[in-house]
């Protein structure tokens, strides 16, 4: 089983998924740890400057096809914050999106994720434009 956890600054969940500067991605066996990967994030339209506030979230170009396809690997994705469409995309793509709380590494949140004790947010971005 692969997490992907969507990261900001080297090692740190990032508060949103399309903006994260990438994913780590993460082989699990046995609930265990055994490898990590580094994907840089050029998959969404957030990393390719095409939402700039005035752009429309629901235009053909804001699709999230490319990461989807860049995570179809992963049976897991982490992060601190994620639109509603984005997880659906996910979702009906075989992919549980997971928003969680507070600041964490990327190995702390799936540590947390095996073990069962990581905490989740509950619910998706509701705001405008996602």
């Amino acid at each position: 089983m692969k997490i992907a956890v969507a990261i900001s600054n080297g090692s740190a969940v990032s508060t949103h998924f399309g903006r994260s500067d990438g994913f780590a991605v993460f082989d699990i066996e046995d609930n265990t740890i055994v490898g990590r990967e580094q994907r840089t994030n050029t998959f969404t339209a957030h990393a390719q400057g095409q939402c700039d506030g005035a752009s429309h979230h629901h235009s053909d170009s804001h699709g999230h096809g490319d990461i989807v396809n860049a995570l179809a690997d992963c049976s897991v994705v982490l992060c601190g914050g994620m639109g509603r469409r984005a997880a659906e995309d996910l979702i009906a793509n075989g992919i549980r999106p997971v928003v969680i709380e507070g600041p964490l590494t990327a190995e702390d949140a799936v540590s947390a994720y095996l073990s069962g004790n990581l905490k989740a947010a509950g619910s998706f971005c509701g705001c405008s434009g996602h």
